[in-house]
Formats: structure tokens, C-alpha cells, sequence
């Protein structure tokens, strides 16, 4: 196991959003042209470099209150302080939120507002395809350090519930549960595509035991039917849809060799950029290290230090050397 896991998991997922956020929207053959290399500074949103945007914001409200347990009202609590700018923003202002993790949050203010509980178990049973933005997925990395080791039912209905918060149906939480078997895998030590092969495995028997619909099963064929790394450029999608997110991330970590390759393979595809990197840039700091992460974006990191003190807290509660 290498030492500083959580730190250069937090790190590398904060440093991947800030490489995205200056680009986000722009299209493919715009970065073709001009593609992303280093950090850089002001672009979509005119924030200054090192910024991250509500990916890790999220993430880390997810973290800090994972640091205390487990519990869906202070992961809600902690969602919404962050929506009022209270905290875990760059710069304390919030200026990229998607449109359904706002409504979502606005409801679970309501919910906590009224004391009424129960309703944050019951969240997933929404049937809204519509739904299905990236905004769990691009969050969910803390979750890995909770469930592991844990049975694959009980995995997926925690994770459910977790994305539940602000992506309700089961399509976001089965590519949350890719996402962090996936993870799960790295973690105990195995190369990435090894961990691919080995996640494909599980989840298609999980799927099938499970008795989800093959309609859902369908919509993940290109990832565990094939190898999605063999796809063209071309062929992926890098929108804001959880299943393009998820497939451009599987396809720039397998097709690359560290961690500034994957991050920079990720931002470049172009659309979603930050959320792609983010997610791609969680697993690639876990798997190369913190080391393998450049300095110079590294020290760019706007709240580094804090993000650095959160993976020590974190480290703590679960037990990693950080």
C-alpha cells in the first residue's frame, strides 16, 4: 500500500478539476487546437489558477462528513452549507452548480428544514432518467474508504443512498458503484487494468443477481461487455450524462501510463472537462501517487493546505498513514 493514499487521492482529484475548470464547455476540436498542458488561469468561468469547482467541493463536504461517520443528514447538512457559500468554496462564493444537484440540494434543505428524515431513505426510488447528470459520480470517492470490504448488496445500497442526495436513479448509482469497485480493487493493490477486469466480473454477476433490468444492464455494455479502452477518441462521449463521464474516464485512465497523461487525455476530450478530469484524476492520484503529481500544480492548488489537513483527518478516521 502506498503511503499518503487519501492525500494524493484528495490532491489529485482537486488538481485535475482546477486543470478542467478554465476549459469547461469548450468543444474537442477548439482543444485539439489549443490543448490543455499545465494550469491555467481565468477562461469559462474567470477564476484565478488552481481553482476546483463544485466537483470537489462536494467531494470534500462528502469527506468531512464521512470524518465523523456515516449519517445522511450531515452529508445533506453539509451539501447545503456549501450551496449557501458557507463551506468548502474556493473563494467563498459558489459559481458552478448543475442544474439538477441545485434542485436536488433546495430539496434536501426542505427535507432538514422540516426535520422530516425518513424521506432522505427514500429518495431513490425515483424513476426520472432525466436524472442522470454526473453530479454523484464526480463526488463519490469518500464512499470508498466507508464501504470497502463490505458485501457487494451492502456496497450498492449505501451508495445509492449517497448519490440518492442529488442523482436519484438507479443508472448514477450502478456507475458510482463501477466507479468505486473499480477504485476498491486499486486500492488492494492491483495495476488498473487488472482492477478493470476484475470489476467487470463482479458487477456483471452483481447486476444479474441483483435481477436489474436489462434495460439499465444495456446502457453499460461498452463498459462491461468490452474493453472500453480499445475505443477511438472518437467514439467517446464527454458529456455530462453519468455514462459519457464514467466511460471517458475508464478509457483516459487505461490509455495512459501516469498521472498528468490521464488527467490531460481526460480535460482534453473537451464539454465536461473538469468533472471528467475529476473523476479520472481521484483514481490516478491513488494509483501513481502524490509524487507522480507535478509540484508546480500541486502548489497552484487554491486551499491546498486545507485540503491537505481534510486528508489527514480523513486518513485518521479510516486508518490510512498520511
Amino acid at each position: 500500500m502506498k503511503k499518503n493514499i487519501i492525500k494524493s487521492t484528495f490532491i489529485g482529484l482537486a488538481v485535475a478539476d482546477a486543470l478542467g475548470v478554465p476549459v469547461e464547455f469548450k468543444n474537442r476540436q477548439e482543444l485539439k487546437q489549443n490543448p490543455v498542458t499545465t494550469m491555467r488561469e481565468f477562461g469559462t468561468h474567470h477564476q484565478p489558477k488552481g481553482t476546483w469547482s463544485d466537483d470537489s467541493s462536494l467531494t470534500f463536504c462528502l469527506a468531512e462528513s464521512l470524518c465523523q461517520g456515516y449519517d445522511l443528514v450531515d452529508i445533506s447538512y453539509k451539501f447545503i452549507q456549501w450551496m449557501n457559500a458557507e463551506i468548502w468554496t474556493p473563494h467563498g462564493n459558489v459559481f458552478d452548480i448543475g442544474i439538477q444537484t441545485r434542485k436536488a440540494i433546495e430539496q434536501l434543505s426542505k427535507i432538514i428544514n422540516e426535520k422530516d428524515y425518513k424521506e432522505l431513505e427514500i429518495l431513490k426510488y425515483s424513476d426520472d432518467e432525466y436524472t442522470n447528470g454526473n453530479g454523484s459520480l464526480m463526488r463519490i470517492i469518500p464512499l470508498l474508504f466507508y464501504i470497502k470490504g463490505k458485501k457487494i448488496n451492502d456496497q450498492f445500497n449505501i451508495i445509492w443512498h449517497v448519490s440518492s442526495l442529488t442523482h436519484p436513479h438507479i443508472r448514477s448509482a450502478i456507475s458510482c458503484l463501477i466507479y468505486l469497485k473499480l477504485a476498491e480493487y486499486i486500492l488492494n493493490g492491483f495495476s488498473i487494468i487488472d482492477s478493470y477486469k476484475k470489476m467487470q466480473n463482479e458487477i456483471n454477476l452483481f447486476l444479474t443477481e441483483r435481477n436489474i433490468s436489462s434495460y439499465e444492464q444495456n446502457h453499460f455494455s461498452r463498459i462491461l461487455k468490452q474493453n472500453i479502452s480499445n475505443l477511438k477518441e472518437n467514439d467517446i462521449n464527454s458529456s455530462g450524462y453519468v455514462i459519457h463521464t464514467l466511460e471517458a474516464s475508464l478509457w483516459s485512465l487505461l490509455n495512459a501510463s501516469n498521472y498528468s497523461e490521464a488527467v490531460l487525455k481526460a480535460v482534453n476530450l473537451g464539454d465536461d472537462t473538469d468533472t471528467t478530469a475529476t473523476v479520472v484524476g481521484a483514481i490516478a492520484g491513488m494509483y501513481y501517487g502524490i509524487d507522480n503529481i507535478p509540484q508546480e500544480w500541486i502548489d497552484s492548488l487554491v486551499r491546498k493546505d486545507d485540503i491537505i489537513l481534510l486528508s489527514q483527518q480523513f486518513a485518521k478516521k479510516y486508518r490510512y498513514e498520511n
